[in-house]
């Protein structure tokens, strides 16, 4: 199973270091936290590449993964997915601008529209002629 939005994640289990010890971590460690600020996030090895493979980033051939983001909400569900070319890094910003619009529209139910940022206005989907031609006037 490869990593898709809207499905749950694939589940894992892998060393990792926290606090300079090797501990065991898996996603299901991880189920019901989310939000943004201090965080203790494990450096994960995955030597037989099992996670690489099953998020989809892995390139079998070469046996290297590319780069990947995957934003996981608290029920363990994927809702943003970045893969980078190994070359190409990922941006912290937008990670905390799409972490920020996905727990926006879960809490009010209205839509991000593109470049959203925390305090913006955002589209109610059953008044959404209202928000385009308040935004699109000429």
């Amino acid at each position: 199973m490869s990593a898709k939005v809207r499905s749950p994640a694939p589940a894992f289990t892998a060393t990792a270091v926290i606090d300079g010890q090797f501990k065991k971590v898996s996603l299901s460690d991880y189920s019901g936290q989310c939000g943004l600020g201090p965080m203790n996030i494990p450096l994960v090895a995955d030597k037989n590449q099992a996670i690489a493979k099953s998020y989809g980033v892995l390139i079998e051939e070469e046996g290297i993964p590319l780069r990947g983001l995957f934003i996981i909400d608290d029920k363990g569900i994927v809702r943003q997915i970045t893969v980078n070319d190994l070359p190409v890094g990922r941006n912290v910003d937008e990670t905390i601008r799409l972490i920020e619009a996905i727990q926006f529209t879960d809490k009010h139910g209205e839509v991000c529209p593109i470049g959203w940022k925390k305090g913006d206005k955002a589209i109610n989907p059953d008044k959404a002629q209202d928000y385009f031609s308040e935004s699109y006037k000429e």
